[in-house]
């Protein structure tokens, strides 16, 4: 038995507010990596497709744009 078996996970207030600082971990150029790598998903038209641009999204608007 572990140790949390007494938690009651519905009372427990999650802070999910830390994981939006993530990108801020990447590189600019690690960024526009991942960004161009999920548009390819995203075009490919398959299950994950609207995750992928969402999340291409969600990059584009944290970075500066490509010239």
């Amino acid at each position: 038995m572990d140790d949390y078996g007494h938690l009651d996970l519905d009372e427990i207030d999650f802070d999910m507010e830390p994981m939006t600082d993530r990108l801020a971990l990447l590189t600019l150029n690690e960024a526009r990596d991942l960004r161009r790598l999920l548009l390819a998903v995203a075009q490919e038209g398959g299950p994950e497709s609207p995750d992928a641009a969402r999340w291409a999204r969600e990059i584009a608007a944290r970075i500066p744009s490509e010239d």
